[in-house]
């Protein structure tokens, strides 16, 4: 197909994509180098719709970066502070919100997520994920002696959660024009399933 084609049928699932989703909420989850930010801005503005960064929020609310977040309260403190963060966002209307690596760990956000919005697991392998948070010194999480244990262990603890995700897509060392597109085509057929479901 070429380029204009696939222009005019993203245009058009665009279309049909915010006609189905009412004001909920589209939300990213997966862990942390999985690209919900880069694919979330994509995918918002293919969509014209907002996007909004829960971490990026918190640390608006807090007027504290994450790591500081971290170190000043510890995590449980801080995973209280995202929940709360989260619940509100989810309040605003249609949009795209990509959520913190262990925001989708809490009941209470995944209930929430549930109610409010459409939940989408961006599921990257190991090497893939390594070689995208190597870039960046500001995961707290990963400021220890094997970072590649941390996130191998973070997979088996979440993985099996993220994947009560509504909709999962996998990604790869592909563009985020190629990503993005591909998240739209599996949000429109999601959408028009449950409208005939309804």
């Amino acid at each position: 197909m070429n380029n204009a084609a696939n222009q005019t049928n993203l245009h058009e699932a665009a279309d049909r994509i915010r006609e189905l989703l009412g004001t909920r909420v589209i939300v990213l989850i997966g862990l942390m180098g999985a690209g919900k930010s880069t694919i979330g801005r994509r995918v918002a503005t293919l969509l014209g719709l907002p996007f909004r960064d829960a971490d990026t929020e918190i640390e608006t609310v807090s007027r504290m970066t994450i790591p500081e977040l971290f170190a000043t309260y510890g995590e449980p403190e801080f995973r209280d502070l995202e929940r709360r963060v989260i619940g509100r966002l989810l309040e605003d209307g249609p949009m795209v919100l990509a959520t913190g690596g262990g925001a989708y760990m809490n009941a209470e956000t995944r209930a929430a997520i549930a109610q409010a919005g459409i939940s989408i697991w961006l599921n990257a392998d190991l090497d893939v994920l390594m070689q995208r948070v190597s870039r960046r010194q500001n995961r707290p999480l990963l400021q220890n002696p094997d970072p590649r244990g941390v996130m191998q262990k973070l997979m088996t603890e979440r993985y099996p959660v993220y994947a009560l995700a509504d909709l999962q897509l996998k990604t790869r060392d592909e563009t985020k024009e190629v990503v993005a597109a591909e998240l739209i085509d599996v949000l429109v057929k999601y959408l028009e399933e449950n409208q005939k479901k309804a």
